[in-house]
């Protein structure tokens, strides 16, 4: 389905379930369900009320009704366990892949997931206990038991034919693991190299010897920079002897790497996207406030330094007029520092141990951003007030306070970083407070050194 024809066939399934003066028609309704994919289904069921995503998902077949559960939000996805017919939901985690019907058992609750474990086959609910026994956001917790796995004295033609014979039940045909009898991890060789072998030369001759690898409990986040550095397919999860437990493939990199982005979007305006839905408003509210509070108190500064300068305000009042142009464009400066800074930190790009080179970068851009901004904002007061000196305090704090909001965008969340607080949820509401009592100080100092001149 094409984005913009979404709200039409929103539409349209609006119709389908009687809005208005129509009457229910389930025939239109799985005719328009039909051809879509199941992640633009699971965007049409998280815009409708929790019923009638329900009625939408009950003229789903059972194989794109599995997909779809994996896609909803999670509001939705409970609401429709709790809604549809037990056996429904165990045939649609029985025929996702074991990694996302784990987070589904891990997300409505063990407990309440206890009687749809019950109903699936045995090795089913071993392979979901396994997963869920790894902590959350862990390499363990990502993985996929289904993959290709031969041993080296296999030939290139018997490997190939292996996986004809199993490429149903495998996450991935791409990638082949070579592994002795005890399940050790020895090599890695991909389909392109199995294809331009020699059909009798065994994969052990030809395979990549030490692949990168990782624990179960290594953190998401490294498991999707070791992809990204490598360009991988996917990454072996091994145990403490080296033997391969799972994979993580590429996908679910990319799914981790939208959770991250989002999340951390959120926290650099004071807000985290995964709490905001599962808590209440009074708890969400109580999870915003401590940082609204302390930024609140940060601008109280930029408050007191202003009633210090009143008298320079009341002298020139068109130096008010510039404080909001100067306090948001160095705001905007210091998000987009921390915002980089952030994702850099997730992604490996940016570490602790060279931290100086991100802020030695981050400042040398700044400088040249702020003296362009300074000149123009200058230029702009002097025409406006008939005189230079306004200009060349207007420009000069412009500038001050663009240094400062990337140097501060820069440097909060590697600090964070340091003292083992979330870089993230610390970076926005301080670097911005921050920049706004610097920005202000240096603005209303100048003016108040050359109030002679400026009026």
């Amino acid at each position: 389905m094409r984005l913009e024809n979404f709200d039409a066939i929103y539409r349209d399934v609006l119709h389908a379930l009687g809005k208005g003066s129509r009457a229910l028609d389930l025939n239109t309704l799985r005719s328009l369900l039909e051809h879509l994919h199941p992640s633009d289904i699971a965007d049409i069921l998280d815009e409708l009320t929790l019923p009638e995503a329900v009625v939408v998902f009950g003229c789903l077949d059972e194989e794109r009704a599995a997909q779809t559960l994996a896609e909803v939000s999670p509001e939705t996805r409970r609401y429709i366990i709790d809604n549809v017919p037990r056996e429904r939901i165990v045939r649609a985690l029985d025929l996702l892949p074991m990694d996302d019907a784990a987070e589904i058992v891990a997300e409505v609750g063990e407990a309440e997931a206890a009687p749809l474990l019950e109903k699936l086959d045995f090795e089913d609910t071993h392979d979901i206990r396994e997963l869920l026994a790894y902590p959350e956001r862990t390499a363990g917790r990502l993985m996929t038991g289904k993959f290709a796995s031969v041993q080296p004295h296999t030939t290139a033609s018997l490997a190939l034919q292996y996986l004809r014979q199993n490429a149903p039940g495998l996450e991935t045909v791409n990638v082949v693991y070579v592994t002795n009898g005890a399940g050790r991890l020895l090599g890695v060789c991909s389909i392109r190299d199995l294809l331009s072998a020699p059909p009798n030369q065994p994969v052990g001759a030809f395979m990549t010897k030490d692949p990168v690898s990782v624990p179960p409990e290594t953190d998401q986040k490294e498991v999707v920079r070791l992809i990204s550095q490598y360009d991988l397919l996917a990454v072996p999860v091994v145990d403490n002897l080296g033997r391969i437990l799972g994979i993580v493939t590429v996908d679910d990199v990319i799914d981790v790497l939208i959770e991250e982005f989002e999340e951390d979007i959120a926290r650099l305006v004071g807000t985290d996207a995964e709490e905001m839905d599962r808590r209440t408003p009074a708890q969400v509210a109580k999870l915003r406030l401590p940082w609204l509070m302390g930024t609140m108190f940060i601008e109280l500064c930029a408050g007191l330094v202003i009633s210090r300068f009143d008298w320079v305000l009341r002298e020139v009042i068109l130096l008010a007029s510039f404080m909001p142009v100067i306090s948001a464009i160095s705001g905007n400066v210091g998000l987009q520092a921390a915002a980089i800074v952030v994702r850099g930190l997730d992604t490996g790009h940016v570490t602790l141990a060279k931290w100086g080179r991100a802020v030695r970068k981050e400042l040398t851009a700044g400088l040249l951003m702020a003296m362009a901004c300074g000149l123009v904002l200058g230029t702009i007061g002097s025409l406006w007030s008939k005189h230079l000196p306004f200009g060349v305090v207007v420009g000069g704090a412009m500038t001050c306070s663009m240094l400062t909001a990337g140097f501060m965008g820069t440097v909060i969340p590697i600090l964070s970083k340091r003292l083992g607080f979330d870089p993230a949820t610390t970076a926005g509401p301080f670097e911005t407070a921050f920049q706004d009592v610097v920005g202000f100080a240096v603005f209303l100092w100048l003016a108040s050194l050359l109030i002679h001149w400026l009026k």
